[in-house]
């Protein structure tokens, strides 16, 4: 009888902090870019996180008009606000607080995402993921999802997790069937407060932090993450968090690196260059 060895759990390293980048996209919406900038272009298979949030109705009213994608998945999470989406396949739908849309752009759409409000605060976060390539080409879908429909937990006293996509504690958030198999977590953590956050060890990982600060890895290394700075994960299966004065709130985010190549070209993500010609072609032509 042969036995499987003993792994001893590993709590991962910050390997790198970094501060979000001012930019704007769509018709001039305000962002700040965490992922997709030239010091951070990519985490595998992570390609993009914007941060949205501003009560001045000048910084978003514009929203996005009618866009492409191929190639990969947008995610969008409502923190405050309510934003209108439409695409060219007649779907559409009302993203308000606390909603979540997990879109799989496949082969190819064309949506916009409008603001259905003229002022008040509009916060939230959309994050793109990359698809391998066996579905690059496949059939555009959703997966949508109101507040009331992410499971909330309390792992530790002092401690909430928002699920919206993984497992934690025999319970699993709402989004399934992604082939990165991510793991999204809203973490809310009360002043003075620790948590030792599973991480599959097969995942790349990071967090970025959006309220108060934290402390981060393992008591020996600690690094301090504050509001608007991400910190990318080394490797382990948990990362250790204590919450700084104010408290933190703070996104963890996991997903199963593709390892494959990336030809990039605004809303196109595939893995040739003849690839991206082929969706501007394709764009161009109307076969979206």
């Amino acid at each position: 009888m042969t036995t499987a060895p003993f792994t001893p759990a590993t709590s991962r390293r910050l390997t790198r902090v970094v501060r979000g980048m001012p930019a704007s996209d769509g018709a001039g919406v305000k962002l700040n870019r965490v992922i997709g900038t030239q010091q951070v272009p990519d985490i595998d298979p992570f390609l993009m996180l914007d941060e949205f949030r501003s009560d001045d109705a000048a910084d978003y009213i514009a929203g996005f008009p009618d866009h492409p994608h191929r190639g990969f998945e947008t995610v969008t999470y409502m923190l405050a606000g309510r934003m209108r989406h439409a695409d060219n396949h007649g779907h559409s739908g009302l993203m308000e607080a606390g909603s979540v849309q997990w879109m799989t752009a496949g082969r190819g759409i064309v949506h916009s995402e409008m603001p259905e409000q003229e002022n008040g605060l509009m916060a939230g976060f959309q994050l793109w993921i990359n698809l391998p390539a066996r579905l690059k080409m496949g059939a555009p879908r959703y997966q949508e999802f109101p507040a009331a429909a992410l499971p909330v937990l309390q792992p530790a006293p002092g401690v909430s997790v928002k699920l919206i996509a993984g497992e934690l504690d025999g319970q699993a958030g709402p989004v399934s069937g992604i082939a990165t198999q991510p793991v999204y977590q809203d973490i809310g953590m009360d002043e003075g407060c620790a948590w030792t956050a599973p991480v599959p060890a097969t995942h790349q990982a990071f967090i970025y932090v959006f309220e108060g600060s934290v402390e981060a890895g393992p008591a020996a290394s600690r690094h301090a993450v504050a509001r608007g700075q991400m910190a990318v994960l080394g490797q382990g299966d948990h990362l250790e968090l204590a919450a700084g004065s104010e408290g933190a709130r703070l996104l963890l985010i996991a997903g199963m690196p593709l390892r494959e190549p990336v030809a990039r070209y605004g809303p196109f993500v595939m893995n040739t260059p003849q690839e991206i010609q082929q969706a501007f072609t394709d764009y161009q032509n109307g076969r979206f």
